[in-house]
């Protein structure tokens, strides 16, 4: 039962323009859990539209402005960390791994391409994961599936995969955690995440006084994914008004009047560092599917910064149907990816990884030769991830591409 605290409702936030941090909530929205209390749940996320923002609105605007220069060419992106945080004190040990292995590949790309290179952490906020299927057989009982921590709990039972609101606060805590250990351990690298439970989202959202922008304070660039970038549903619409820069994950299913409409929808100013496109086609798609989009974008006009996810678009069932991910997929997808972006006479802009800063043994390749060894130090709460040394060998890849 929520407590009288929680209760208390705040007013909605004033809208300015045609923009209001509630106003997804009359569109259609996708991907979303079955919360069994609505009340509990908008009870939760009044509680938290009170609390600390977690990032600044200067950081904010200054990220905005490095990612202008990737557009440009003149500086070089990496996001990468886990495909789904854990909370507490893991995701601050979790945290300081990824900000060193972020830090490390950062000055190895930076050297190797000699342009500056943006780090961007997937943490302090990557809790909540969209899923092909909302219902999973275990043990011949169907369940929920698992959405990340922000809604349920992995384990294949009925209680552990119920969505629970208060999972919001103990993520909401855990992101404060995780920016001062970024904090600590020198800085650097910034926070980004998928935008998926907008309850959370909009709590979080504040308004700049000085400038009358709403800005999008969990995090420094929310993103929003393929399954959910419908331009007449909800999680675009609410990026749409923030001052944050934004990014969009595009796969094979993306046609030109869709990443157009992105594009309009986005950055109808057509301001340089508001928008990243991140491709995430698949190795076998990426080389029909990608050409006609970056050719519409460039012909619109839009100073797009584009990303390579070279990973989810590669997932697939391995040995015992466990996911995995295979190397030289990886680095085949990415591959073209360089090619296709100078064949438009653009730089790529950035890489895009889900990375253990660990000895998992989660993707097949290098130090992971088969699909046998996956078992040996699989840890992921969803999808596989990168070790070290795979980690490396991706990077690897892309400087001899853009070497080319």
């Amino acid at each position: 039962m929520a407590s009288p605290q929680l209760l208390v409702r705040r007013p909605e936030a004033p809208t300015t323009d045609s923009w209001s941090p509630a106003g997804w909530r009359t569109l259609p929205i996708t991907q979303q859990p079955t919360w069994p209390d609505r009340d509990e749940l908008d009870a939760v996320a009044d509680y938290l539209s009170g609390l600390p923002a977690l990032t600044g609105v200067e950081e904010i605007r200054r990220l905005r402005e490095e990612l202008a220069l990737a557009s440009a060419g003149k500086a070089f992106v990496l996001q990468a960390g886990d495909c789904a945080e854990p909370l507490g004190m893991a995701a601050t040990a979790s945290a300081r791994a990824k900000h060193r292995a972020i830090t490390s590949l950062g000055e190895r790309l930076a050297r190797e391409l000699h342009r500056p290179t943006i780090g961007l952490g997937r943490l302090g906020g990557q809790f909540a994961k969209p899923r092909s299927e909302p219902f999973e057989a275990v043990d011949g009982q169907l369940l929920p599936v698992f959405r990340g921590l922000m809604v349920n709990e992995p384990e294949g039972t009925a209680l552990a995969r119920q969505p629970d609101p208060y999972r919001l606060l103990s993520c909401y805590y855990t992101a404060r955690q995780v920016v001062a250990e970024l904090a600590r351990a020198g800085g650097g690298v910034w926070t980004s995440h998928e935008v998926l439970i907008l309850e959370y989202e909009q709590a979080l959202t504040r308004l700049d006084e000085v400038t009358g922008e709403w800005f999008l304070r969990s995090t420094h660039l929310p993103w929003v994914g393929d399954r959910t970038r419908g331009v007449d549903d909800a999680h675009l619409n609410f990026l749409a008004g923030l001052g944050n820069p934004v990014a969009v994950k595009v796969g094979p299913s993306a046609t030109v009047d869709d990443v157009l409409r992105i594009c309009a929808l986005l950055d109808p100013h057509r301001r340089p560092g508001r928008l990243t496109l991140i491709s995430r086609m698949g190795q076998q798609r990426i080389a029909d599917h990608l050409p006609p989009l970056v050719r519409a974008v460039v012909d619109a006009g839009h100073p797009v910064a584009w990303m390579s996810d070279a990973m989810h678009g590669n997932t697939v069932r391995g040995a015992g149907g466990v996911k995995t991910r295979h190397l030289d997929a990886i680095v085949g997808e990415l591959t073209t990816f360089v090619e296709v972006l100078r064949g438009h006479g653009l730089e790529p802009a950035g890489l895009h990884l889900e990375i253990a800063a660990d000895d998992v043994t989660e993707c097949v390749g290098a130090s992971v030769t088969d699909e046998s060894q996956l078992g040996r130090n699989y840890r992921s709460l969803c999808d596989p991830r990168l070790n070290n040394e795979q980690a490396d060998a991706v990077v690897d890849a892309l400087v001899a591409a853009m070497h080319r």
